[in-house]
């Protein structure tokens, strides 16, 4: 047995067999051995963030880990963006990094960094991070960062290329998981006395909150004490919504939108999710997006067993056993006319098929989508931009397709950010992900628009808005689509899209729908509010 060899069956013996890769040369063995057995799964993709991405989507979905395959310091910088995102979503994720043989990197070969190692590139994106020294070593750690990836983190193995080809002894075998702490008593009972005290309360969940049995206990303990259940701006993981659910209003990203939101509220319990900071400093703003005087209260991290954390909150409030509040069905009337964010949303509410992923990097055409599908057929939702890295969308989808081939994702795509990981459609095509992608396209970076008004003194100029425009030259994601081995649509009107809709709906594999947005009315007065009360 070989270094190469003792790795994978570490990671196979954990229950690891996808691997999203882009080797190059210092993991030709790797691929190698990946061929020589039928345990692992090779995802090939032709940029570094669709790899990561794809890893992310895959493990949120999935709730163990893939793996990636990526080739030495500059490979794995390409994908750090989207291993930030993983990162701060808690995505069980496990990297494997080639690197020179260990004797030949004081030779200072052109790939290594100038200023740094692999290693220091790679802690500042993974919660544990080694590099091997021998081919048992890479066994060893294979089992190490199985144990702990499993556990809602992002682990990393540099693997010299001299760990491959050694002699190595077979691995360990890899230990469970270690459970995870719980909540201490006195939080439980200030969160109780909190949601008991008769003032408006919002129950604030992310993570694992969002989702499964800790959810349908959260909608319990609002049920039982009024408290609003609340979502993370960004929800880390998934959010199970849809009828039949428990009903979570998502808090709105823009400051504006989220203190208005929040402007009702007296108090704040906050289980897996953060504070509400704003994501940007604004000047003369408050960082906070809830009112003064608004009590925040953190009951439970990420780092604790969310469920049981929310069982406790139910013992302690007498939520066990009433039963939850539930979405209840609700379907528009098909929209007609203009092709509008809002009219996509309500065709989703109506053709959404139960248990799809929807996949949301609809940046500025979202709210209106997510508003009108809170009554579609259960569903669940990801969001990729945890990080505030953009370009998620498609890679998360993805990922998301291969961890659950048994069901439809729709993937909202902004226009802007669909172009940082358009390699993704390739990959697509390749493992015939069932993935329709609705490319929301406005020709434009909207939101900066809006960051815009927040300080310029006087009217945008055309050089000011050529740096947030994309109509010249017009990308026409239809051919881009078919080039990448993709069937492609355009739709103008809203009839025309649910035409193209439900028949993409009707087939397997992936699917582009490029969708002319029409620029919603009210942003011209959003835009110069903004800029008034800067």
């Amino acid at each position: 047995m070989n270094g190469a060899q003792s790795l994978f069956k570490s990671l196979v013996d954990a229950g690891i067999t996808t691997c999203f890769a882009n080797p190059g040369t210092s993991e030709m063995l790797l691929v190698y051995e990946m061929g020589m057995t039928d345990e692992v799964r090779p995802v090939l993709c032709l940029q570094e963030d669709v790899v990561t991405g794809a890893a992310d989507g895959y493990g949120r979905m999935k709730g163990t880990p893939a793996f990636t395959l990526l080739h030495v310091a500059c490979g794995f910088a390409n994908g750090i963006a989207m291993l930030h995102n993983a990162a701060r979503a808690n995505t069980p994720v496990i990297n494997v990094v080639g690197a020179n043989a260990s004797y030949h990197q004081p030779n200072y070969p052109e790939h290594e960094l100038v200023n740094g190692r692999v290693t220091d590139l790679a802690r500042a994106v993974s919660h544990w991070c080694c590099e091997s020294r021998s081919g048992s070593h890479l066994g060893e750690l294979g089992a190490e960062a199985a144990a702990l990836a499993k556990t809602g983190k992002v682990c990393t193995i540099v693997a010299p290329n001299d760990s491959h080809w050694e002699d190595a002894t077979p691995p360990p075998i890899p230990p469970s998981p270690s459970g995870r702490p719980q909540v201490a008593p006195e939080a439980i009972a200030s969160a109780a006395a909190m949601l008991s005290n008769g003032k408006k309360t919002g129950l604030v969940l992310g993570n694992l909150a969002l989702q499964g049995e800790a959810l349908e206990i959260a909608g319990r303990i609002a049920a039982k004490t009024g408290a609003v259940l609340l979502a993370e701006t960004f929800p880390s993981r998934y959010l199970s919504r849809g009828e039949g659910r428990p009903p979570v209003d998502i808090i709105p990203y823009e400051y504006e939108m989220g203190t208005k939101f929040l402007e009702p509220f007296e108090q704040l319990v906050f289980v897996g999710a953060a504070f509400p900071v704003a994501t940007f400093a604004y000047k003369n703003k408050p960082t906070l997006k809830s009112p003064p005087g608004c009590d925040l209260f953190a009951m439970a991290s990420t780092e604790v067993d969310l469920e049981i954390a929310l069982e406790s909150l139910a013992e302690a409030t007498g939520a066990t056993g009433v039963p939850a509040s539930r979405q209840p069905r609700t379907q528009a009337a098909p929209p007609s006319g203009e092709l509008t964010a809002a009219a996509i949303g309500q065709v989703l509410s109506l053709l959404l098929p139960t248990d799809a992923i929807l996949v949301d990097e609809a940046a500025t055409n979202g709210p209106p989508i997510y508003e009108a599908t809170k009554g579609a057929p259960a569903h669940d939702y990801l969001n990729p931009t945890n990080g505030g890295a953009i370009g998620g969308g498609m890679p998360l989808a993805l990922g998301a397709a291969i961890a659950c081939p048994d069901r439809k994702v729709v993937l909202l795509q902004a226009d802007g950010s669909g172009m940082y990981t358009v390699q993704a459609l390739w990959s697509m095509a390749r493992e015939e992900a069932d993935v329709i992608i609705i490319v929301l396209k406005n020709d434009a970076y909207a939101i900066l628009g809006l960051e815009m008004a927040r300080v310029r003194e006087s009217e945008t100029n055309a050089k000011m808005k050529s740096m947030l425009e994309l109509g010249h030259p017009a990308i026409d994601w239809v051919d881009i689509a078919t080039g990448l081995g993709v069937p492609a649509t355009r739709a103008g009107t809203a009839e025309e899209f649910r035409q193209r809709f439900e028949a993409a709906l009707g087939v397997k594999g992936p699917r582009l729908i490029e969708c002319q947005i029409a620029f919603p009315k009210e942003w011209p007065a959003l835009e110069e509010l903004i800029h008034r009360t800067r």
